[in-house]
Parts: C-alpha cells; sequence; structure tokens
C-alpha cells in the first residue's frame, strides 16, 4: 500500500525508514514531498497567466470611465499595492521564520499559521468562492473570443452591418472538452509548459491590441477624451534554493511589472484610440474590424490563454478537495488508489478514480453554469470585488503584523492599518456597482440568446 501512495499526487507524511533508500530520498525534499522544480521563472509565468487576462482589453474603457488623471493613477496605485502586499505574502511561506521555518502549502495554511480561528474559514470562503467563480467566468470570455473569430470573418465577408448571428454553446462545449484532458494532470507542478505557452499568448493578444490602438490614433481622427472621463447620467512548486521567499519575491516584481506595464500601455492608448466611447473589450467588441486575420489570430490567442489560465485557477481547488478526501478517507481505495495504464507516445500514466470523477464533475458542472447564466461575468465582478480585499490586502497585513511583530499603534502599524482600511472601502465600491450592473443584466436577460 505505501509503495502505491508514492506514486499519487496526494501527500501522504513518509516515516523516517522510508528516507534509508537513498533513491527515494534524491526525489523528495526535507517535508516528504516530491521534489519541487519551480523557479522565478515559472512562478512568473503563473502569475502573469492569472493577471494578464482578456480583461487587459478592457482597460480602455474603464479608464474612459475615470479620465486621464484618475486612470491611469488608479491603475497604478494599485499595481503598487498589489506588488506589496504579495511580498508580505512571500515572507509568510514558512513560519515562524521566513527562510527556515515550517512550510505552509497553501494559503489557508499560512493564515492558520499566523491568524488561526475563523480567520481561517474565511479566507478558505473567499479564495475558493473567487476560483470557482473565475473558472466559470473564464469558460464564457473563452467562448466569445472564439465566436468572435467567427463573427470577424462573417463581417469581413458580408459587411459590418450584418448581424452575424452566432450561439456561444458549441464553443463553450469545446472549451470545456479541452479541460476535461488537461484537468487529469496530476498536479500543478506539471503544468508549468501551459503556463509559459498562456503567458505567451497573452502577450501576443495584449501586444496586438496594443498595436492597433497606436494605429489608429497615428492615423488622425478626432475622438472625445476628458480629464475627468465620461459623463455619467492567485502554490506550492518553488524549490527552497534559494529561499522560496525570495524566488517569489523576484517572481512578483517580474510578474507585476510586466502585467502594470501592458495595462498601462493597452488602457492609455486604448482610451486614446476610442475616446469616452472606447467599447467593453475592442477585439471582442469589434472596436477594429480589420485586418480580420490579426483580430482572428488575437482572438485565438485570448482562448488559448484562458486554456491555460482555467488551470491554474482549478488545480488549487482540485488538489485542497482531494487532499481533503484524503485525509478523512484514507482507507478508501476509490480515493486514495491509483491503477497503471499506459499511454502511447506517453508512457505509464497513474489513473486515480476519484481525481477522474471529480475533476471531471466540476468541468461539466462549470460549462453547464456558464451556458445556463452567460451573465455569470457580473457574478464575477462581484465575488472579485468580495475576494480582493481580504486576500490581497487583509490577510497579507495581518500576518505580517503577526509574524513582525509590529507594536499595536505604532507608525508602521497605524499606515498599514490605513491601507488596509481604504482598499476594503474601494472594494465596497466596486461591489456596489457589480450588483448594479448584475441587476441591469437579470432585467435584460434573455435565455439561450445568441450574439449578435
Amino acid at each position: 500500500m505505501a509503495k502505491q501512495m508514492q506514486k499519487t499526487s496526494m501527500f501522504i507524511e513518509r516515516t523516517p525508514g522510508e528516507y534509508e533508500n537513498g533513491d527515494i530520498q534524491k526525489n523528495l525534499d526535507d517535508d516528504g514531498r516530491s521534489k519541487r522544480t519551480g523557479t522565478w521563472v515559472t512562478a512568473s509565468a503563473h502569475i502573469i497567466t492569472a493577471v494578464i487576462g482578456s480583461g487587459v482589453l478592457s482597460l480602455a474603457w474603464a479608464i474612459a470611465q475615470l479620465g486621464w488623471v484618475a486612470g491611469p493613477a488608479v491603475l497604478m496605485a494599485f499595481s503598487f499595492i498589489t506588488y506589496f502586499t504579495s511580498t508580505l505574502l512571500a515572507d509568510c511561506y514558512r513560519a515562524p521564520d521566513p527562510v527556515h521555518g515550517k512550510r505552509n502549502y497553501t494559503y489557508m495554511d499560512v493564515v492558520r499559521a499566523y491568524l488561526g480561528g475563523r480567520k481561517v474559514q474565511l479566507c478558505g470562503l473567499a479564495q475558493y468562492a473567487n476560483l470557482v467563480g473565475i473558472t466559470v467566468g473564464y469558460t464564457i470570455t473563452a467562448s466569445i473570443s472564439m465566436v468572435a473569430v467567427k463573427r470577424s470573418n462573417c463581417f469581413h465577408k458580408h459587411g459590418h452591418q450584418v448581424k452575424c448571428q452566432t450561439s456561444n454553446y458549441p464553443f463553450m462545449a469545446i472549451f470545456a472538452a479541452i479541460q476535461l484532458v488537461l484537468s487529469q494532470i496530476p498536479n500543478f507542478d506539471k503544468l508549468s509548459w501551459l503556463s509559459i505557452v498562456a503567458a505567451v499568448m497573452s502577450f501576443a493578444y495584449s501586444s496586438i491590441g496594443l498595436g492597433l490602438s497606436i494605429a489608429k490614433v497615428a492615423g488622425g481622427g478626432h475622438v472625445r477624451t476628458t480629464l475627468t472621463g465620461v459623463t455619467v447620467g492567485v502554490d506550492d512548486t518553488i524549490k527552497s534554493s534559494p529561499p522560496e521567499n525570495k524566488s517569489m519575491k523576484r517572481a512578483t516584481s517580474v510578474g507585476v511589472s510586466t502585467t502594470t506595464l501592458f495595462y498601462v500601455l493597452c488602457g492609455v492608448f486604448g482610451y486614446a484610440a476610442f475616446g469616452n466611447d472606447a467599447p467593453g473589450n475592442f477585439l471582442t467588441g469589434f472596436g477594429f474590424y480589420e485586418p480580420f486575420w490579426l483580430i482572428d489570430f488575437a482572438n485565438v490567442c485570448i482562448a488559448i490563454h484562458l486554456i491555460g489560465a482555467y488551470q491554474v485557477f482549478a488545480q488549487p481547488l482540485f488538489g485542497f478537495v482531494e487532499g481533503w478526501c484524503s485525509r478523512n478517507w484514507s482507507d478508501n481505495k476509490f480515493i486514495t488508489g491509483e491503477r497503471e495504464v499506459d499511454i502511447p507516445f506517453y508512457g505509464i500514466y497513474y489513473v486515480n478514480f476519484f481525481r477522474l470523477v471529480w475533476r471531471t464533475s466540476y468541468v461539466i458542472v462549470t460549462a453547464v453554469v456558464a451556458m445556463i447564466f452567460p451573465f455569470f461575468n457580473d457574478f464575477l465582478g462581484l465575488i472579485g470585488a468580495g475576494s480582493f480585499w481580504p486576500l490581497t490586502v487583509y490577510f497579507p497585513i495581518e500576518m505580517h503584523i503577526a509574524q513582525t511583530k509590529i507594536p499595536r499603534y505604532s507608525f508602521r502599524w497605524i499606515w498599514l492599518k490605513i491601507l488596509s482600511w481604504v482598499c476594503l472601502v474601494v472594494s465596497l465600491v466596486a461591489a456596489a456597482g457589480s450588483v448594479q450592473g448584475l441587476i441591469q443584466s437579470l432585467k435584460t436577460y434573455k435565455p439561450f440568446q445568441t450574439q449578435e
């Protein structure tokens, strides 16, 4: 049984006797888990894949709402806040010492080690609700990009005045079918290649959107812009040398600086190109019609990127459920047992039937929810607003205070608390806006509609 369990991706504490075998010890870290191979490069790819989403193409619209002054300023401010709090979180991977302390494998483990109590449950609720919401949202967004390719060809052939109605549902099914296969990859560390591909795709479509915006600005034509805006009527895969917190800080610096650069460029040039009439997404919303082949390529890049991004957000959820079940039903062979399957051109693949059923069911359910509620992105906005403050700001700051034992009411303690409260207010305002958008979507919702 012990040999069989060593093959599985689920973690099993090993006895000291098992370390006597040099071959086994060579492939294990000091905590008995499979040797981690992640570096700051792969971590940067994961960050870029998770952060640079197709939402970067909506930043022109976002800046249009705030104007030339507040738009870029808010973007830069929250990029800095995200970087700052991420570095605090990186130091909490080990406890109590950031270099030699005990590893915390998940975000909930980190919160448990430093804060404990009900805050652990709050963290889990915010984190996993966010992960579920994002995977549903990505299913919708990927299908929109796939549909945009078909509609782009239709517009090119028949003219821009044609409606070119197309259903999203077949493309949601295609996206789900791809995820059914990728979701069977046992653990997150094996997905580094997918994140790198997805990161390249995100650079590609962001660059295309940026280039088209610059070309539109250079081509002349007046669009209305204003200073004040429109008038209103995301694991544990990093190897331990160098220390994990240093690798993650470097990855955070690369990831956040890269995404911020693309965010600012796409937002500013997109707003300069379209002005206050900037579309919600100038690739899928047809801010551009030509060259149609380039628009098609960009939308294919978006779809490929979201295929990888789905896994970046789904794998932690898969691991959480599988780990919890293996701890509670360790003697259940359906949950913990594995069988060898010889796959041509691949080799031996170890099939765990619980993993197969659970992950397949999850992908199917998220696809069905996406089909039933195509306005789910409004829910996603609400979930994102609700999870930003606790996961990105509150917990990193509170854990940093606990780790470094900052005296209460000291200068550093006060400004950290002020930062946390300001971000809470911003999150509440964003949540209120999401609720308003959700109400409007419900009023205009027509089931089984096609895109026009």
